[in-house]
């Protein structure tokens, strides 16, 4: 079987990581958090020969879901025109109320209001196969209280969401967030992982989780 790859589209005014999840040579992937200009995604990604099969959520902030539906819509215009089936939107389930608030994901209070949901609402250890790529479902609240995280074992990495940055974390001040729960979220969630495993956070550069327990001052 073909090797996992990751590619990374910083956008929007936060700088958010959007990803996106592939096999090598093949044609399916995963986007993970569509931050912004969903169509603009959508286009970068047709133009490359990809084609989206998921669209995976890790919290439901403005900054992360403000391309969701044009994405979503461009993709499923094209998969309507081809035959295929629509395609889903994964979220947590406790992440369901926020994303329908545009003052609790803070898109009202950063001028653009957006509310969405998604097609599928997850379980904490829940397994996905998509795209032929398997991941597990890892509840990390404390940013928001239904955010959570992906490890995809075979590639041997995470996609944190804004749980876990390098050499910081997400912050707590918004609606539903807990530092208290955080802390605990990733020493309980994610330092069990093994120590090689590649962090991929919502903003900034990769880390691993072995860094991360050595120089993150704030989970020391």
């Amino acid at each position: 079987m073909s090797e996992i790859k990751i590619g990374r589209m910083v956008m929007g005014v936060c700088s958010t990581n959007c990803y996106f999840l592939y096999r090598d040579g093949e044609k399916e992937c995963i986007v993970v958090d569509p931050a912004d200009q969903g169509r603009s995604i959508y286009g970068a990604l047709n133009r490359n020969g990809f084609r989206v099969a998921a669209i995976l959520l890790t919290h439901g902030h403005f900054d992360h879901i403000w391309g969701l539906d044009e994405l979503k819509n461009a993709v499923n215009a094209a998969a309507e025109a081809d035959g295929l089936e629509p395609v889903k939107v994964y979220a947590m389930e406790a992440e369901k109320e926020l994303l329908r608030d545009a003052h609790k994901n803070v898109s009202e209070q950063a001028g653009r209001p957006c509310i969405t949901s998604a097609d599928v609402y997850l379980k904490d250890g829940q397994e996905l196969t998509l795209a032929g790529m398997q991941c597990k479902v890892i509840a990390t609240p404390g940013h928001t209280v239904g955010g959570c995280c992906y490890y995809f074992e075979e590639a041997g990495f995470l996609v944190a969401g804004d749980t876990l940055f390098a050499e910081s974390v997400g912050r707590t001040d918004f609606p539903t967030g807990s530092m208290s729960t955080l802390v605990r979220s990733i020493k309980d969630k994610l330092f069990v992982l093994p120590d090689d495993t590649k962090v991929y956070p919502g903003h900034g550069e990769s880390t691993t989780i072995a860094h991360e327990k050595e120089y993150n001052s704030f989970l020391g």
